[in-house]
């Protein structure tokens, strides 16, 4: 009855929603649906918080109308009892893209030239840049995904168009399969969706890099600003679209912790706080990710176990990528302690049934299904803006609910139905009796096990007497089970069967038959088995420890970042790189991450005595020119890229920072590459290892910006139509772009309106001294071209880096005031330094030229000490001259000789203790401290090398434990770390 009398009043219900109010009827008779409906005696989770036992929910109209223990019923209510069952709030996915077809790249990316030419006329000259999409345009409700998305709990999405910069806005749908867009639509302007990813579609060259997409941000920024001021007479719908988003939600695909806080960096400029899209490492710089404020969208996507079992291909793997394995489910409890709001979205998991088994997975590592349950209902709702409206079961929310047989974070809870506004999909019959368990029975007086498991609806069975498994069919419909299972003896051809009526508790009432015939009473009960469940959770986590966090979160990662000492080094041969040079068995005290006092006998009783005798303590070694920590080296889509920096992607877990400090190195300069004439502005850094990556950034640091010439700015190492082509054209482009930024800082100067140039505004201070160049140089004609272009506009170029026809123009180069960076004795690579001599550096030096010996590789700049040294045989330098070359003259060069270079008092504690002459080949680096930090230490090195076997050996027990129990595994893939070069062009981003 109660079937018949659901049926027909749904038709009656359809009736009165497949039209709007305001469509004519005039085609039959109209009835509008009034009558509530109550389902009564659940377990109501009216929000995560609030549970009400035996509670009713009362909706009409597809919204809540009460909650409660004693809700009064309406005579008009349609009552559904549902005792025993569980109410949830259905989930909401706040980032997807649901009913939106991908744009196709089809070929596009091996097409990108332009630069910048837009495909678009009336928007912004930037392809990449698209606010004025809008995800209503593009979507079409799939109901097949919908139902997919329904039977997994969720009631909303929130969607857009996952292509592009800046993306446009999304739109937040209802999951409601019965009704049509008008009702599904919650709100179709729900946020404006950014990343750093180009459209796949445009054939527009920039950005090519991390940094370039940041920088155009900035500059979409400042474009925008200026549009809504009315200082742009012409028509721009991306701009005006982009202010018209403004006070929208602004979510960001940032995808990691390191992009989280470099998109954070932008946002904070302008005044934005964005909603950010994790990668599921933030714990592993978790005060960074809370310092930031930003509330997070958690993808549940985490690495497989690697197939460890052949010992040669585990040897390949890497410390930090095994950690991830043992690491990421607990990323969602180590956020919830810190009072990080963040909701799930099942973006990038590979399917719903991966997205829930790995729900599961954070509840295990210790979330509290409370948490959980808020980050998959109301603290998406919260996020959206819409908390008054979805997320809980509250009055004058959308009847969005879940039906359960019990536990939403038990695997072996069924979901029987889904409503969204008020519109309910059926997963499983609600009336039909769980039967899932295990069971023991006699039969005939022989004892079996059955094990039925599955859907509700397709139970499946294993019959085992003993330990051998028998073949056994079943069959349950209306509330009856039968089963047949087949003799032990497999040629015969008997079966015993059951029939029985389910009853509560998952009890089977009836009866059993023979092969012969014979029938007998039964009454079977699925076993209890929580005990035993609860040793089987607890041995699970005993096994598989929990692997502590380090800082980076890697090989050589400390467990605490390292603090500031107070160290007294006795007896040292103390290379000062000052007028009193090399002093024998002295004492330097380092306190407060200052050289304190150089000397004799000297003492401090707080301090911590190093016993330096016969050992060497100089400055630490200063690299001019590295591509080192950083995760992009090039911009190489104009011929000018001054806007970007490479301060914004700065990599602090780079390993060869570690492997600088072993060979003495305490400050970088990460430059840009050379992809093109002007460069990007330069990242000084020291070398703290373990410290977040502004942290590693000089304070008040001097600017500095790449320019380069040669082969590489012509394009003629690899295919592109940019220009220029010619060397003569790298002229021009150097002249273009200093009359533009005269110009343009004249018009700034002058008091009248201006609209801010990211790219003119770095010219501009190098016209204004307040920004030097170090320029990647080879042939002596372009040398001397860039001196007299940079004469022509009153300036001078800092530094000539690699410069190995420095020998030929070094008289012009001091006349000049320029440094010279070079190789000690790099030659023919590539046809321009076929005129390269090893006496370089000595000639340059000897002509009263500042010179460098500087790496451009992460190889070279662990021994620059003895790089220097080969100028002592290539061209007689003394000794304490070719130290100052990779120490003090570096210093110079950066402008940072006041902090750094020398071990004078005052200065920043930044030295090495070495074990021998630094010059020699049997030097090895003891201990490397900045600002009184000891950042490697040799024997602290040795331990930690044992420490990683340790762990790693335990991560490979763990990962096999994990496959005996049968979880998936992935096979091991050897990672090539990428060593970065002047020439090295990113990955298409």
């Amino acid at each position: 009855m109660l079937k018949n009398y659901l049926a027909s009043m749904a038709i009656v219900f359809s009736m009165s929603l497949f039209a709007q109010d305001y469509f004519p009827k005039n085609d039959g008779v109209h009835t509008v649906n009034k009558n509530y409906t109550a389902i009564t005696n659940a377990k109501l989770f009216v929000t995560p918080t609030q549970i009400i036992e035996n509670g009713t929910l009362l909706i009409q109209d597809g919204k809540v109308v009460a909650t409660g223990s004693s809700v009064s019923i309406p005579k008009n209510s349609i009552i559904i009892d549902v005792e025993g069952k569980s109410i949830y709030p259905s989930f909401i996915d706040v980032f997807s893209s649901f009913g939106i077809e991908v744009p196709n790249a089809s070929s596009a990316s091996s097409r990108r030239s332009r630069q910048y030419d837009a495909s678009r006329t009336g928007y912004y000259w930037n392809d990449h840049i698209m606010p004025e999409k809008h995800a209503t345009d593009a979507f079409n409700y799939n109901t097949k995904e919908a139902t997919e998305l329904l039977k997994a709990g969720f009631g909303v999405v929130n969607t857009h168009i996952p292509d592009g910069i800046v993306r446009g806005t999304g739109v937040l749908i209802a999951l409601n399969n019965e009704q049509g867009n008008q009702y599904r639509i919650i709100d179709e302007n729900s946020g404006q969706y950014s990343s750093f990813s180009k459209s796949i579609t445009s054939q527009q060259a920039y950005p090519t890099s991390l940094m370039g997409s940041m920088a155009l941000l900035r500059q979409v920024f400042i474009d925008a600003d200026w549009y809504a001021g009315g200082h742009i007479d012409t028509k721009d719908l991306s701009l005006e679209a982009f202010n018209d988003n403004k006070n929208l939600i602004q979510f960001f695909d940032a995808g990691s912790r390191a992009n989280i806080m470099r998109a954070d960096k932008v946002g904070d400029a302008y005044g934005v706080q964005y909603v950010m899209l994790g990668g599921g490492d933030e714990y592993e710089r978790v005060a960074d990710i809370k310092a930031s404020q930003a509330k997070l969208i958690l993808p549940l996507n985490f690495p497989d176990a690697y197939d460890v079992e052949d010992p040669f291909l585990s040897s390949a793997l890497t410390l930090g990528d095994m950690k991830a394995w043992n690491q990421r489910p607990s990323n969602p409890k180590i956020l919830s302690e810190n009072d990080i709001i963040f909701a799930f979205t099942t973006h990038s998991s590979k399917s719903l049934k991966e997205f829930r088994e790995n729900l599961l997975k954070v509840i295990e590592a210790g979330l509290s299904k409370e948490k959980a349950l808020e980050a998959l209902t109301m603290i998406p709702a919260q996020l959206l803006g819409k908390e008054q409206l979805i997320g809980s079961l509250e009055k004058g929310h959308l009847a969005n609910f879940i039906v359960t047989s019990g536990d939403i974070f038990d695997k072996k809870t069924t979901i029987y139905e889904n409503w969204v506004q008020g519109n309910k999909t059926t997963f499983e019959d609600i009336n039909k009796k769980d039967i899932k368990g295990d069971y023991k029975v006699t039969l005939a007086n022989e004892n079996y096990s059955m094990s039925i498991s599955g859907e509700l609806s397709k139970p499946k069975i294993e019959v085992k007497q003993g330990e051998q498994k028998l073949n056994a069919n079943l069959t349950y419909k209306d509330d009856w089970v039968n089963i047949a299972i087949a003799s032990k003896d497999s040629t015969k051809q008997e079966f015993i069967r059951i029939t029985a009526l389910t009853e509560k508790d998952r009890v089977l009432r009836g009866k059993y038959i023979l092969p012969n015939g014979s029938e007998f009473p039964l009454k079977i009960t699925a076993e209890e088995k929580e005990a035993e469940d609860s040793k089987s959770e607890t041995e699970t986590k005993d096994t598989n420890i929990l692997l502590p966090i380090t800082y980076p979160n890697k090989a050589y990662g400390f467990a605490e970042i390292p603090r500031a000492e107070t160290m007294l080094f006795k007896n040292a041969t103390v290379w000062t790189n000052e007028k009193d040079g090399i002093l024998e068995n002295t004492d330097v005290l380092i306190k407060d991450g200052k050289i304190s006092k150089i000397g004799k006998n000297l003492s401090n009783g707080k301090a911590t005595v190093i016993d330096a005798t016969g050992k060497h303590l100089t400055a630490g070694i200063i690299d001019e020119h590295s591509h080192i920590a950083a995760a992009a080296i090039n911009e190489a889509g104009q011929n000018s890229s001054a806007e970007v920096t490479i301060e914004d992607v700065i990599n602090e877990t780079d390993v060869n920072i570690y492997r600088n400090l072993a060979g003495g190195v305490t400050s970088i300069q990460i430059l840009h590459g050379s992809a093109n004439p002007i460069g990007g502005r330069s990242a000084i850094i020291k070398l703290k290892w373990g410290e977040s990556a502004d942290n590693l950034i000089y304070d008040n640091t001097p600017k500095f910006i790449k320019f380069a010439l040669g082969e590489n700015v012509k394009q003629s190492n690899w295919s592109g139509g940019r220009f220029p082509q010619t060397r003569m054209g790298v002229e021009q482009v150097y002249i273009d772009y200093f009359t533009r930024a005269k110009e343009y800082d004249a018009l700034k100067k002058s008091g009248k309106p201006y609209k801010t140039d990211l790219e003119l505004e770095v010219l501009a201070e190098i016209l204004n001294k307040e920004r030097f160049i170090s320029c990647h140089s080879y042939v002596q004609s372009e040398i001397n071209m860039l001196m007299k272009v940079a004469e022509k506009f009153n300036f001078n170029i800092n530094t000539f880096t690699h410069i190995l026809e420095g020998y030929k123009v070094a008289d012009k180069m001091v006349e000049h005031g320029v440094g010279g960076s070079t190789f000690s004795d790099w030659w023919a690579y590539k046809f321009e330094v076929n005129d390269a001599i090893p006496y370089n550096a000595s000639i340059m030096h000897n002509a009263g030229v500042t010179v460098a010996i500087n790496s451009d590789d992460a190889e070279m700049s662990r021994r620059l000490n003895q790089e220097a040294a080969k100028t002592i045989k290539y061209g007689g330098v003394s000794e304490e001259d070719a130290w100052k070359f990779v120490t003090l003259n570096p210093a110079k060069l950066l402008h940072l000789d006041d902090r750094v270079g020398s071990i004078k008092v005052g200065k920043d504690a930044d030295v090495v203790l070495w074990s021998h002459n630094p010059l020699s080949i049997y030097a090895k680096a003891e201990k490397t401290i900045i600002e009184g930090v000891t950042y490697f230490d040799i024997e602290q090195d040795k331990k930690m090398r044992e420490a990683i076997k340790t762990e790693k050996n335990q991560l490979i027990n763990m990962m096999l434990q994990s496959k005996n129990k049968g979880d998936k595994t992935q096979p091991v893939k050897k990672k090539e770390h990428k060593h970065l070069h002047c020439d090295s062009i990113e990955n298409e981003i």
